[in-house]
């Protein structure tokens, strides 16, 4: 099964899952059957909110699931619909999510629960907080790093 994890840096197993899918600066890429890490950087990390499409960049990958802190309910209906399962990140160390995923302790995203948009709260839950204001503040774009990628 091949895994897209979003990360903040590009060290694989030492990175962080970065706090939402569209505006990471890297997907880290897990082959769980091959034990093996592939990280490639998102060339649309910078865009508006709602606009961006990072599957367009990482179709040829023929990803299986995306194990995130925080998506888009479009963009998890979209996946679905591709047959890309979306799992919640609970660890924000790559190295606790490959132990997950080969734990088989992953938990699907429900869509119900998805981010709603800018500061808007009772959306996906990022760490401790509820929402998708990146810590319930409304400040999105912001991830683990307290960078300013705005997505």
């Amino acid at each position: 099964m091949l895994i897209c994890i979003p990360t903040i840096g590009d060290t694989g197993k030492e990175d962080v899952v970065n706090e939402h899918f569209g505006s990471a600066r890297y997907f880290t890429l897990y082959d769980s059957e091959l034990d093996q890490i592939k990280v490639v950087e998102n060339r649309n990390a910078h865009h508006d909110h709602g606009t961006c499409h990072p599957m367009n960049q990482l179709a040829k990958y023929k990803i299986d699931g995306i194990i995130c802190s925080g998506i888009g309910r479009r963009a998890i209906l979209t996946m679905q619909a591709e047959g890309i399962k979306v799992y919640h990140a609970r660890d924000a160390q790559v190295a606790k999510v490959l132990e997950n995923i080969k734990n088989g302790d992953l938990e699907e995203v429900d869509p119900s629960r998805a981010c709603r948009g800018h500061g808007l709260q009772g959306g996906f839950v990022h760490g401790n907080q509820a929402g998708c204001g990146h810590g319930g503040k409304g400040g999105h774009g912001q991830g683990r790093d307290g960078g300013g990628s705005r997505d």
